[in-house]
Order: structure tokens, then sequence, then C-alpha cells
């Protein structure tokens, strides 16, 4: 994996607008100030595909990805279709994010079993690529999807296909992933690593054997929160609830992966106290116990001068697109005339 390459610039749409002329606005703002891609995620409310739909009909040049898509909300044939059809119809300006989401969402929402995430992961990838490629019919038999289907309750009359899209070529397969083990995976059958609460400075303490496998062109483009302000302490505290909620609140005690990854960072005292006050409900003590090294070693905050000083170390190290989630229209402007 090369620490040498130029670093893109990409927007995260983070809570999509609610309106059709919002969509408008923001997307081509972004293509007009210079960033070179937007990306839309889903949890349960907006899906991920028709806001980079919209998009690619208003824009000329932008990328445009997902992240991320959730797995478990679509077969992927599902996927391989949405994929395709948006990538065709965009020019190829498709990059394709990819999570598991988690079992709150995964069972409370979508109403199937969470199941082995790293099984199931490597087993959708194997029949997603098979179905995007269009080089054969689709078969697949593995121990989470079997296609064509013929286990119980099927009429037998399932027949492999192959896609009548067959002249657009398939968009990268990115990974949404933290743990030591999904980034491994991600490492080995994806085209690159969405990462979240990525640190600069200390990331190859987290993820340097990890990613020491990656082939030299892997993508790792994180999402980046993003808070321009004159004023630092206000800037500090606009990111700090999302940071608690994650540290502290996303997940059960011990079953953490954003505790665990600032653990691996160094901040195990920070993370414990934050999380501790979270579950306790004490939900402005775990805000408060985001230190201020913490807030400005893992997102973008403060004037103007002291972001775009923070950017070098962005900029040095393996990231290859930051995707930056402003907290508003200025911080959205600034950060692409900073960059």
């Amino acid at each position: 994996m090369s620490t040498d390459r130029e670093t893109l610039l990409g927007l995260s749409l983070g809570t999509v607008p609610t309106s059709g002329a919002e969509l408008f606005e923001t997307a081509v703002l972004a293509e007009q100030v210079g960033y070179d891609s937007i990306w839309a995620s889903e949890a349960w409310g907006h899906d991920a595909f028709t806001p980079l739909s919209f998009i690619a009909a208003v824009t000329s040049s932008i990328g445009l990805g997902t992240a991320i898509a959730q797995i478990s909300a679509r077969t992927p044939s599902t996927t391989a279709m949405t994929a395709l059809t948006i990538q065709g119809l965009s020019g190829g300006r498709l990059q394709l994010g990819l999570g598991v989401s988690g079992p709150q969402v995964v069972e409370g929402w979508h109403g199937v079993p969470f199941g082995s995430p790293l099984t199931k992961t490597r087993e959708y990838i194997e029949v997603l690529r098979l179905a995007m490629s269009g080089e054969r019919r689709l078969e697949y038999d593995g121990s989470v999807y079997q296609i064509p289907f013929t286990g119980e309750g099927s009429t037998g009359l399932g027949k492999p296909l192959r896609t009548t899209i067959r002249e657009v070529p398939a968009p990268p397969i990115l990974l949404a992933a933290i743990g030591p083990k999904n980034v491994a995976l991600a490492v080995e059958v994806a085209d690159g690593l969405l990462p979240y609460l990525w640190s600069p400075t200390r990331w190859e303490l987290a993820w340097g054997d990890a990613l020491a496998a990656a082939k030299p062109d892997f993508a790792i483009a994180p999402t980046v929160l993003v808070s321009i302000d004159d004023d630092i302490d206000r800037a500090r505290d606009a990111v700090r609830p999302r940071l608690a909620l994650h540290i502290g609140g996303m997940g059960a005690r011990g079953k953490n992966f954003y505790h665990s990854l600032v653990t691996r960072y160094g901040y195990a005292t920070e993370a414990d106290d934050i999380q501790d006050r979270y579950l306790s409900g004490d939900r402005d003590g775990a805000m408060r116990a985001v230190t201020d090294e913490m807030v400005d070693d893992l997102t973008l905050v403060g004037p103007a001068r002291h972001v775009a000083e923070s950017l070098s170390k962005w900029r040095t190290g393996p990231v290859t697109t930051l995707i930056a989630e402003p907290l508003d229209q200025h911080s959205l402007v600034e950060l692409a005339h900073l960059w």
C-alpha cells in the first residue's frame, strides 16, 4: 500500500436533504467548488442510491459513491442491477461502498438474521462481482447464498441467468470496516476501505498490520466531520455529540467497535470515561469527556488557518479520498477553498 498518492476531496451528504431543490443546490455547488465525489448513506430513512441517481442527472463530472449501502437491505443481484444502472446512466461515475450495518438495523428494520458478518460479506461480494461481470450465467453455492435457489420452498424452476447490462464496466467495491478482521477482509476481497473515526496521526496503531497487505491501488476513503468556525471551542463542541455517540453509545459495553478503535489509537482512558458516562445516561458528561486532543485528531474543526494546517496530516498518509461531512454550508465551501 502506497502512502505517496494524491488525496482527493469527497463530500458526504450526511443526512440527505429532504427536498429536490436542496439536493440540487448541494450537488451543483459541490461540483462547482471542486469536490471530486459526493457520497450518500442509508440507515432506515433515505436509501443511498436514489439521491445519487438524482445527482447524476443534474451534474456532469462529479463522482458518485455510496458510503454506505447496507448489505442486508438487498440481495447481491439487486445491488448488481442498481449499481450497473447508475453506472451506465452516469457515464461510469459510481463507487460502490458496502457495509453490514449492525444487528439493531438488520434484524430490527430489515427483518433478516444478522448472521456471520464476515461470511456474509465475503459471499455477497463474490456473488455481486459475478452478477456485475456479465461474463457467464450466475451460479453460486455458498453457506449464505445459493443461486439458483433450490432449498426448501423452491419451485425447482429457477435457472442461471446472465445480466443483460454487458457494456457497462463494474464499479469499484469499497467496504466499510474498522475491526482488524473486517479490514483484513476488505484488503482481500474489495477495492478499497471506508473507515470512520480515522486518525491521520495514529492510524498505524490500529490499521497498520491489516493494511500492510493491501495492493498499491487500494483506496482508503474515511468520512470526516468538518466544522470551520473562527471560535475553535464552538467548532469542537459542534462535533462532540457525534463522537460521544459513536464511542460511548454505538453498541454495548465490550461490543462497541468505535470504542475499540480509539482504544487502539491510545485513547483507552478517554474512551472508557466517555462510554461509562454515556451508558449511565449522562450524555452531556460523555460529550465533555471527548477531549480537545481527540476532536482535533479525528475531525477537522476550528478557524480556517487551523484546519488548513490539519489538512497537511491527511495528505501525507495513505488516505486516497477524504470524504468530508461538513456541518454547514459555510464549512462545505470553505473546506473546498482550503483544499
